[in-house]
């Protein structure tokens, strides 16, 4: 695949399509590492050990708020 920069103001960037970002798990809230190793750019995406525990805590809030009154009915 080939890319080229695009003007962002007074910088650069670059697209990434959304099957690569699926692809990697990688969303627009997602850190990313940028090194070099002289010839090439090199993003990585950071994960913290905190970040898939708080992201399960998310989605388990939500599934409990969004199914409050089926788990209510399943515990009686």
């Amino acid at each position: 695949m080939t890319k080229r920069l695009r003007a962002i103001g007074n910088s650069a960037g670059i697209i990434i399509d959304k099957p690569i970002l699926e692809l990697l798990k990688i969303t627009p809230e997602t850190e990313l590492d940028l090194s070099t190793d002289g010839e090439r750019l090199i993003i990585t995406p950071i994960r913290t050990p905190g970040a898939r525990r708080a992201a399960l805590a998310r989605a388990q809030k939500r599934v409990l708020r969004e199914h409050d009154e089926t788990f209510r009915k399943l515990a009686k």
